[in-house]
């Protein structure tokens, strides 16, 4: 999922968001389209550097295509800097009128504010529209109808747990937070590091946020989001679900938490070295290179004793979009349509790891996305709460900080409140 934003406030972002309007807007034909025997250059900006080797393939296949269909001579400059920096550096440069001719960012959290500053090319009427999967179509469609970004990952998640132990220790995923404290007290009986943590990232401990949002405002806080909005509402009102489960992590996980990054998470978290990570599947990938015979699952998180409320966030993350103000515009709706080409995109997103997006995607669904499908058919789903992407950048930082023993949960909860009502000054 997803991703962060770091180093600016939401306030300053948006308003520099906000500001770079005018400047970046394009026009919808295919200016700067290329001619037979050019040499031209493509500008990707994708925050995912664990999967460049991915990328970079897909990105030669397509160069050939150019080549062969156009004669066109593509040279593509893909920048991936880490996920924590790449939101901050992207904002920058389309404010600065530096905009990629392709750019990944969040659906759920990013599309409304990029939208509104112009900076994203109206999709609708591309070929990959037809493709697309009617339930993904809502996460990138903005609300005046126009698709504007291409889906990469649709995520099922919660927290990711190791089989092989479970099922030695005759442990099931809990339903409940006091299930969950049961689970962790077996598991150290039994000499098991119950969690990996890794909050090295700020992205990462952020995490807890939405899943503590999303089991509360779906089960009996349901306006939260619409009172935060009109400064009407407090984190103060979900503190219980989201310092509950984070204190029982905290206390109960591997150590030098601060140190550790999402891949080295990956990496212990598929040794064995704990039996559950507060983490999603996006990073099977990476878990799997490590350890290809790893069995993990994925279950609904319990931030509660409310059993109704431990259900699965759906959410569409990592998306891809054409900048308005491209000038070799023709060629990057030529890429953004070759990602979900008919013949070469399943391979693509089959070897992310990545949930299948397109009628054209013909790979059977992973065993841990089975596994939170299972939830879902039940009725045991939400989907991702609309948190401004400035407050989870805020929540990261602060999490940090609280593990750190350098902000207190009060501190927490007004730096959160503060990070909304800017962001509501701004975009009202």
């Amino acid at each position: 999922m997803r991703k962060l934003w770091k180093g600016i406030t939401g306030s300053l972002l948006a308003a520099v968001l906000l500001a770079g309007c005018g400047a970046n807007e394009g026009t919808n034909g295919t200016e700067g389209g290329a001619t037979a025997g050019n040499s031209v250059t493509l500008k990707m900006f994708i925050g995912q550097p664990r999967f460049k080797e991915h990328y970079d393939k897909y990105i030669e296949q397509f160069k050939a295509k150019m080549k062969a269909e156009k004669n066109i001579d593509l040279t593509v400059q893909l920048e991936m800097p880490p996920s924590d920096n790449a939101a901050q550096i992207l904002k920058t440069r389309l404010a600065s009128n530096d905009a990629p001719d392709v750019f990944a960012l969040h659906a759920v959290n990013e599309i409304p504010s990029f939208y509104k500053a112009g900076y994203l090319e109206d999709l609708s009427e591309q070929p990959l529209v037809d493709k697309m999967l009617d339930s993904v179509k809502p996460s990138v469609t903005t609300t005046d109808g126009k698709i504007v970004a291409i889906p990469m990952e649709t995520l099922a998640w919660g927290f990711l747990y190791n089989k092989k132990i479970f099922a030695e220790q005759g442990i099931n995923p809990p339903t409940t937070l006091t299930e969950m404290k049961t689970v962790v007290d077996k598991l150290k009986a039994a000499n098991i590091t119950p969690f990996e943590i890794s909050y090295k990232e700020a992205w990462i401990p952020q995490l807890f946020l939405p899943l503590a949002a999303g089991a509360t405002i779906n089960t009996e806080n349901k306006d939260f989001v619409e009172r935060m909005n009109n400064d009407q509402g407090s984190f103060s009102e979900i503190k219980a679900s989201l310092f509950g489960m984070m204190d029982l992590v905290n206390a109960n996980g591997t150590d030098r938490a601060l140190e550790v990054g999402g891949d080295d998470g990956a990496a212990a978290f598929a040794a064995g070295k704990a039996a559950m990570w507060v983490q999603g599947p996006w990073y099977a990938e990476t878990i799997l290179k490590s350890n290809p015979e790893l069995d993990f699952g994925v279950a609904p998180l319990p931030v509660s004793d409310n059993p109704d409320a431990t259900m699965i966030d759906l959410s569409t993350s990592t998306s891809l979009a054409v900048s308005s103000s491209s000038k070799n515009k023709e060629l990057a709706l030529a890429f953004v349509n070759y990602v979900l080409d008919n013949q070469d995109s399943s391979a693509f997103y089959q070897a992310l790891k990545f949930n299948p997006v397109a009628k054209t995607h013909t790979y059977d669904s992973y065993p841990w996305v089975n596994d939170a499908m299972e939830y879902v058919k039940a009725g045991k789903s939400y989907q991702d709460p609309a948190i401004p992407q400035a407050v989870k950048d805020e929540a990261g930082k602060a999490l940090q900080s609280y593990y750190a023993g350098q902000m207190s949960q009060d501190d927490v909860i007004a730096a959160l409140d503060k990070a909304w009502k800017s962001y509501n000054k701004v975009n009202k």
